[in-house]
């Protein structure tokens, strides 16, 4: 008697454990099925172009936060300078421009000057900012027209800059903007860079960029933005290691995690006022956070 029982127990826990596997078969069938049924994943829905806008102007309104202080990094005291400078600062950096065009201008400081330099000596003066040949020529070549056809006066208008030798669309931009207050977008490789991680455009050409930005901003934003996205690119977004985790827009940026984002390590990437070193101006303006640059020579 007592040996059948613990055959019908043995025979019931049998059935009770068959009764679960196939259940547990059931369902993971069941759910294979349904998975199939609902295919693959589907990605994200693509940004309308709307949203884009909506999201560039916020940045921009983030980045005249942070930045307040967004200026030309070049020294000038006039339209002549500013120009000259930039044609410079092809190839170099702002702070080595700023280092050299004291002495350019102590020697040459009005185009009717400049014109008549020896390029020999022109040369010498301007070789810490590379290409200084092609350069020269350039400078000697604006100031003489200048000289010769504006009365000694940098114009006022895209087209007439564009026509100087040396001069493009990038360098009328900045004289525009700064010297004559006239809105202008500049497209330097730090703001063509940004604006294609945010994904704003996908256009590799400044002209196409330029026309692209202008369409999502106000006329009346164009000049300050270019300061504030080049401003950004130099001292957080760089181009090879961007300090993601210490960007304060990081939020908005479609193309985060392409640099660091451990916020400690992001932190010792950050240059400039952001990491508390001197920026690019001799002469920063009065509200600048930031220390001066030292002068050539100095360190």
């Amino acid at each position: 008697m007592k040996a059948a029982k613990e055959g019908t127990k043995a025979k019931a826990a049998t059935n009770a454990k068959a009764g679960t596997e196939s259940k547990a078969a059931t369902e993971s069938k069941a759910a294979a099925t349904t998975a199939k049924a609902a295919g693959p994943r589907k990605a994200p829905k693509a940004e309308s172009h709307l949203a884009m806008v909506r999201r560039a102007r916020r940045i921009n309104r983030e980045l005249a936060e942070i930045y307040p202080y967004a200026h030309p990094e070049l020294d000038f005291r006039n339209p002549f300078e500013l120009l000259v400078a930039t044609v410079l600062s092809a190839q170099t950096t702002d702070l080595r421009v700023n280092q050299t065009t004291p002495a350019l201008f102590a020697a040459y400081p009005t185009p009717e000057d400049m014109a008549a330099a020896v390029p020999e000596e022109m040369e010498e003066i301007i070789r810490p900012t590379g290409f200084f040949r092609a350069k020269t020529k350039s400078l000697l070549g604006l100031s003489a027209a200048l000289r010769d056809e504006f009365g000694g006066e940098v114009p006022g208008r895209l087209e007439d800059l564009v026509k100087l030798p040396g001069v493009g669309r990038k360098t009328a931009n900045v004289v525009l903007g700064n010297a004559f207050g006239v809105p202008g977008i500049t497209v330097d490789t730090h703001f063509g860079r940004l604006v294609r991680r945010w994904k704003w455009t996908d256009e590799e050409d400044p002209v196409k960029v330029e026309a692209v930005v202008a369409g999502i901003f106000p006329k009346s934003e164009w000049t300050m933005l270019s300061h504030r996205v080049v401003f950004h690119g130099r001292r957080i977004c760089h181009a090879r290691k961007p300090a993601c985790g210490a960007c304060p827009i990081a939020p908005l940026c479609p193309s985060y995690g392409e640099g660091e984002t451990d916020p400690e390590k992001a932190g010792k990437l950050l240059k400039y006022e952001m990491g508390g070193y001197p920026g690019q101006r001799l002469s920063p303006p009065a509200d600048y956070p930031g220390k001066p640059a030292p002068a050539l020579g100095a360190g």
